[in-house]
């Protein structure tokens, strides 16, 4: 029997702050993992929209509708007074998303991106932390994707932890073909009734969905997918692949395995560790047939099973080949040893694609910039190198790093260089510049064994 209730009694509170109704969702949710919430839509109030608004990043590009952050600040209460006006007349309508293209890394090609106005984004905002409190109580411990707290070193934490402490001898890598376009909108809706059956909620979810993309001045709205960009988009995405593929890998496939099984996913990026080989042969089967039931394909030039582990370098010699290697959160993941030459170790390094379009991405921001004062450019630099310090820079990733931090001096000598006459910043006098204004050192920021360095 599913628990219901016409009015969520317990979300209910006189003058109680939105936070703590927010926390007897989640209370409720985790206690009750078949209650369905009829009655939440109601919390979308000033409160909770205006520390949304707090939240809101001031530098996010502006939609269709060009409001900017400052420009609603200028009127905010009477701006959140209409707002909420609207909403609960539920008389309001999203805009349809600016489509713009961003270079995709390691590619030619130009990933879509959808940029929602500026009170889509707030409303979005709203409705991910109401629907949040709920859902975060059921997600899986091994889904990492724009989750509260969590991160892509966890993900791969959690990989290191069980490749080199399980017996694990197989690994299936996965990619899920366009996935965020090919998101079936019924099907997702159906997983959303699961948990919440207020009316309301989903109604204003379903707008969102077709709300339509604007491309070139006419405006496109499809049944399939949901707009990359929107702030909804990734907590829907983890509601479609929590129904789709973490509960059924959970609750049935892992059963039906006589040795170890973890899928390990961060948003549509995941990988599956298995100690036999048949059983991750199975399973990159049952994968397919599995995602096919909800409009979902496997792209079969990026997902293979491979044998990985403690013994798959012997096991390679013995065969005249070479262990093989799988790309996972931008890390080409290879068998190695430990210092002392004895016991397997799990390394990586930043995968080859990644490192070239992150220094393309470095250059080509160069040539924008390079009508910057120094100075300015110089601490833009700075930030973009500890950016990519800060998450590259993992266990065993040293000399990748700082090898792309050398990359980096090339390319800011080399357009620097070109600000002045010909020839007038040799490299006697960038490394005396160097010294003065050092940029961040290359060093290990994240430790996958034990706790993060600061």
């Amino acid at each position: 029997m599913v628990a219901r209730c016409e009015e969520t009694s317990a979300v209910h509170g006189s003058g109680e702050p939105v936070e703590t109704k927010l926390q007897r969702i989640a209370e409720k949710a985790r206690k009750e993992p078949g209650f369905k919430f009829t009655s939440l839509y109601h919390l979308m109030n000033e409160e909770l929209l205006r520390g949304c608004f707090k939240r809101l990043r001031k530098d996010a590009a502006a939609g269709i509708d060009k409001m900017t952050k400052d420009m609603y600040a200028e009127n905010l209460d009477a701006n959140l007074s209409d707002l909420i006006g609207r909403l609960h007349r539920m008389a309001y309508i999203p805009q349809p998303v600016q489509r713009t293209y961003i270079p995709k890394p390691g590619s030619s090609k130009q990933r879509p991106l959808g940029i929602p106005c500026f009170e889509d984004k707030l409303v979005q905002a709203g409705l991910v932390r109401i629907m949040e409190s709920v859902y975060e109580q059921d997600f899986m411990e091994d889904s990492y994707g724009f989750r509260p707290l969590r991160s892509c070193h966890d993900a791969l934490k959690a990989l290191s932890e069980t490749v080199e402490n399980k017996p694990v001898n197989h690994i299936v890598e996965a990619d899920i073909k366009g996935f965020f376009d090919n998101v079936n909108q019924e099907w997702l809706m159906k997983f959303l009734a699961h948990r919440i059956e207020d009316k309301r909620v989903q109604r204003m979810v379903k707008r969102f969905l077709k709300a339509g993309v604007a491309d070139d001045g006419s405006v496109t709205v499809s049944d399939e997918g949901t707009p990359q960009g929107g702030v909804i988009s990734p907590l829907l995405a983890n509601i479609y692949l929590h129904y789709s593929l973490d509960l059924w890998f959970e609750k049935v496939y892992r059963k039906s395995c006589t040795g170890v099984a973890r899928l390990i996913r961060y948003a549509d990026d995941f990988v599956a560790c298995f100690q036999y080989k048949q059983e991750a042969e199975r399973f990159r089967e049952e994968l397919g047939e599995r995602l096919g039931k909800f409009g979902l394909e496997v792209e079969p030039t990026k997902t293979k099973v491979m044998e990985f582990g403690r013994f798959a370098v012997q096991n390679a010699k013995r065969r005249g080949e070479r262990a093989e290697t799988f790309d996972f959160l931008g890390f080409t993941h290879y068998c190695g040893t430990k210092r002392d030459g004895k016991g397997f170790r799990m390394k990586r390094v930043t995968a080859r694609k990644k490192f070239s379009a992150k220094l393309k991405v470095f250059k080509e921001w160069l040539k924008k910039a390079r009508t910057l004062k120094t100075k300015e450019l110089w601490e833009a630099a700075k930030a973009k190198l500890s950016g990519h310090y800060n998450y590259y820079g993992v266990t065993d990733n040293l000399r990748r790093i700082a090898r792309f931090g050398a990359e980096v001096k090339k390319l800011l000598f080399k357009w620097l260089n070109r600000r002045g006459k010909r020839g007038c910043l040799n490299w006697q006098k960038f490394n005396e510049m160097l010294k003065r204004f050092p940029l961040p050192e290359p060093r290990i920021r994240v430790r996958m064994f034990g706790s993060s360095v600061n």
